[in-house]
């Protein structure tokens, strides 16, 4: 009934073991998410989005699902997505030793570790196998190791200055995900914060404006009331008699009246003068063209019996 002729079975032949549970193609895994849209899968092309927690996107996949996110099945695992301003478009640069696939051929070599872009300070491909970052202020692309090496707090590429919290790890890990996902929220919080903090400031202005325009306002109309202004004279209180005389005045001093030794007395005039010829300001040329002036008076005149018209 066999087991004859030598044979030696096996224990897995004889005895059910337990399957191993099945592991993903580390190879397709990184393919996946490193030259394909999170969306749809679609090859990437340029330009390339990312987003605030490390995910990569053809702009015209993220376009559609803004517009409408009924076409998409996987449209709840993308509800972080509001607007074109919670992405940022890549500054990447391009690997010279990449060429464009070509129609693949049963009996050629296929190299999937080469990729499109690469580090711009150390020179490492973007095919998943190490780690790269984004800066959420300039766009550019960087590795891990280039952040290391060359330490600081400008941009390597285009020398934008950035923070700690401007790093965005591309294609992290679920707890690097988790960090930027709260990295995310506080964000978006500080920046609601700011912007209820200008809305203040533009209602505060107006109505400081019209503050200011109202007291003036008041302090013009109180100005243009008449005020009572009472005056007293020393000598009739220390003779025992008390005199108050009030006028009424419209923030103007009034020239007519001043007080002399405590008396209020009518200011004179200042005489004017009534002649030219009497103004010690004016000169003889100047006295000399009017009728008043010593020339005129003794200028000759025509007589109604000897009339010369050059004395007219």
């Amino acid at each position: 009934m066999g087991c004859d002729g030598g044979t030696i079975p096996r224990r897995d032949e004889l005895v059910r073991v337990k399957k191993k549970a099945e592991q993903k193609d580390q190879v397709a895994e990184l393919d996946a998410k490193w030259k394909h849209c999170a969306i749809t899968q679609e090859p990437l092309r340029p330009p390339i989005m990312a987003c605030e927690l490390g995910k990569l996107y053809n702009k015209e996949c993220v376009l559609e699902l803004l517009l409408d996110r009924s076409k998409f099945e996987c449209a709840s695992s993308f509800c972080h997505l509001r607007g074109f301003k919670d992405l940022k478009q890549l500054n990447l640069t391009e690997n010279p030793a990449y060429d464009k696939p070509k129609n693949e051929k049963g009996d050629g070599y296929i190299d999937t570790n080469i990729a499109p872009y690469i580090c711009p300070v150390v020179g490492i491909e973007m095919n998943g196998k190490h780690r790269f970052s984004v800066l959420w202020k300039c766009g550019c692309v960087l590795s891990e190791r280039a952040n290391k090496e060359v330490k600081g707090q400008i941009c390597h590429k285009c020398g934008t200055p950035f923070s700690a919290e401007d790093i965005v790890i591309l294609n992290g890990t679920e707890e690097e995900v988790d960090e930027l996902y709260k990295r995310m929220e506080a964000r978006r919080l500080q920046a609601k914060l700011e912007k209820k903090a200008k809305k203040a400031q533009k209602h505060k202005a107006p109505e400081a404006a019209a503050g200011s325009a109202s007291q003036e306002s008041e302090s013009a109309s109180t100005s243009k009331m008449p005020r009572i202004e009472p005056t007293s004279s020393l000598n009739g209180l220390t003779n025992g008699s008390s005199s108050h005389t009030s006028k009424l005045t419209n923030g103007k001093a009034d020239y007519k009246a001043r007080r002399v030794n405590g008396k209020t007395e009518e200011a004179k005039k200042p005489k004017s003068i009534s002649s030219v010829q009497d103004n010690p300001k004016a000169s003889k040329v100047y006295k000399s063209l009017f009728t008043t002036s010593d020339l005129a008076k003794n200028q000759q005149s025509a007589h109604w019996v000897t009339f010369n018209p050059q004395y007219n």
